[in-house]
């Protein structure tokens, strides 16, 4: 016998993500400007209306049951679909150029097809794609070069509208192994202003470990290669891990990283035209991406 139609709520469902991806109620609650017992009652009405607890309460601090990590792949989906759906049926025919920066490490093989869905939302609009390194990228929104750009926030410059955060880990090739005695770590880096490598760096400071740069580029491919091919030790957010490259733990001497944060910039400058389109587009598909697991070190 067929299961009862059951519609769910889209503003619980929305509540729902914000709170993971806040890290709490209270900041959802802000996020979504309602107070903290409504976001508590809408989360509550969820699981009672699925039969199912989608946060584990106990202790501290809160995580996501089985269930709730379930439930969160789903949500995303169809949050992009339903606010993807609005955003065509209701909002004016955008057209026009919009230059597009994006940041080398962003997830290179879904670009096109977040492109790709975008223009057929919009067919009138015409994209310009531009990839660098992201701090460049940001300054020629600033010099009126670029319109878009997509780049990890820097803690001293523009913050641009969140997209998503993720762990920074440090990564070597399977058969890396630190030189014998207590010679300076080599390391494989971007140069200034690089946010990974300023993590990198200041763990390094911290902890009193000398190191040396063994292969600078600026390409983030080129330096997630060099690490690959035995060269030395990097670090990257979780969403660039490859196989073939091992995660490096505190048991290995490696401390912990600080996450980053990737950001869409340039929304200050979207006074009409097909920039605030572009943006909302990229912030709704995006957060729908989950990022894949962090394996440890063994």
């Amino acid at each position: 016998m067929p299961l009862p139609a059951t519609d769910l709520d889209i503003d619980a469902l929305r509540a729902f993500v914000a709170i993971v991806d806040h890290d709490g109620f209270t900041a959802a609650a802000e996020r979504l400007h309602r107070t903290q017992s409504a976001i508590s009652m809408k989360i509550k009405r969820l699981e009672t209306m699925l039969g199912r607890t989608l946060f584990d309460r106990a202790g501290r601090a809160m995580s996501l049951t089985a269930e709730g990590e379930l439930l969160l792949s789903y949500a995303r989906r169809m949050l992009a679909l339903n606010d993807e759906m609005v955003a065509r049926l209701m909002a004016p025919e955008a057209e026009g150029l919009v230059r597009f920066g994006v940041a080398e490490y962003f997830a290179p093989e879904q670009l096109p097809l977040l492109l790709a869905r975008f223009r057929r939302a919009h067919p009138r609009v015409r994209l310009e794609v531009s990839v660098g390194m992201g701090s460049d990228l940001v300054q020629e929104i600033a010099e009126g070069r670029l319109d878009v750009v997509i780049a990890k926030r820097n803690e001293t410059g523009p913050q641009g509208r969140f997209l998503w955060r993720e762990p920074v880990v440090w990564v070597a090739s399977p058969d890396w192994r630190p030189e014998a005695g207590d010679g300076p770590l080599p390391l494989c880096l971007m140069p200034d202003p690089c946010i990974y490598r300023t993590r990198a760096v200041a763990a390094m400071d911290r902890t009193g470990q000398g190191w040396r740069t063994t292969y600078a580029s600026g390409s983030f491919m080129a330096v997630r290669a060099a690490a690959l091919a035995g060269l030395g030790v990097t670090c990257l957010g979780a969403g660039a891990l490859v196989p073939g490259l091992r995660v490096l733990g505190p048991a290995e001497g490696f401390p912990a990283l600080e996450p980053v944060e990737t950001a869409v910039f340039g929304e200050e400058r979207a006074k009409g035209g097909p920039i605030q389109p572009l943006i909302d587009f990229l912030v709704r598909e995006v957060q729908a991406i989950a990022l894949p697991p962090v394996a440890q070190a063994a």
